[in-house]
């Protein structure tokens, strides 16, 4: 029997994050009068007064638990238009998964080529088409907090274009950004002028096509580094930068 590991933070109202949803939860005893009202019947109708629950939410795509499509990086990938949400191929959500353990760097780090060579060759595995490749940096557990946004390392320009080099078109990791924390970025451009410096993992969405799952939660859940499926399917969105995701681990016994 398969065992399942459920990757995906909440979307709630009380997140702390840029632009957390609102959710407006209607009764079954509102969904009785709204409904006869619209049918011309009366709420009495219903099985102990009672209709539909029905939830009504306002919110922004890369909220919670997400995957990023193309068009988030720019108007164009790989010199053709970016591919939007309901445009991204089905079998790049669905995958081998391969943990990288980056939990030894701290937060604000860049995770460098190095890195993610020591960490596949500890594992034993060479990274390719159909891999979701999962960046562990151990910042899930804080997330609820006003920390989150800052205790994690990131990508840059270099190790995110080792790992799509290798045929990867999916990566995910358990913070905020695949990149480094927002502010650390904005300092250290501050300091240097160098526009590189800032979001370089999702600017390199430009130049080769792929995703980006941001927020995961329970790496640490995942029994193994490797040898298990991830499914990441989004919300099909028409036209849309990102999509909702009930991301989710599948390890065979």
């Amino acid at each position: 029997m398969a065992k399942y590991v459920d990757l995906s933070v909440q979307h709630s109202p009380h997140n702390i994050e840029p632009a957390p949803p609102f959710i407006e939860h209607l009764s079954h005893r509102l969904g009785a009068i709204n409904l006869s009202r619209e049918l011309g019947l009366h709420p009495l109708v219903f099985p102990d007064q009672m209709a539909f629950a029905t939830d009504t939410v306002f919110g922004d795509v890369h909220s919670g638990t997400h995957v990023d499509a193309p068009w988030h990086y720019g108007p164009m990938s790989e010199g053709k238009p970016a591919r939007t949400l309901d445009q991204v191929p089905l079998e790049w959500c669905y995958g081998n998964g391969v943990i990288i353990d980056m939990r030894y760097k701290n937060p604000g780090d860049e995770i460098t080529v190095e890195d993610l060579e020591n960490a596949t060759e500890k594992l034993d595995h060479r990274l390719g088409f159909g891999d979701i490749v999962l960046i562990h940096t151990g910042c899930a557990k804080y997330w609820g907090t006003p920390e989150y946004m800052k205790m994690q390392s990131g990508l840059g320009i270099a190790g995110t274009a080792w790992i799509l080099e290798k045929g990867v078109r999916c990566i995910g990791i358990d913070a905020w950004t695949v990149d480094r924390p927002m502010m650390a970025m904005v300092e250290d451009f501050k300091k240097t002028g160098d526009q590189s410096l800032l979001w370089p993992s999702h600017f390199y969405g430009r130049v080769k096509e792929y995703l980006q799952i941001e927020k995961l939660a329970n790496l640490d859940l995942i029994p193994k580094s490797l040898g298990f499926k991830v499914a990441a399917f989004p919300v099909k969105f028409i036209g849309a930068s990102a999509g909702w995701t009930r991301a989710v681990a599948i390890i065979d016994d």
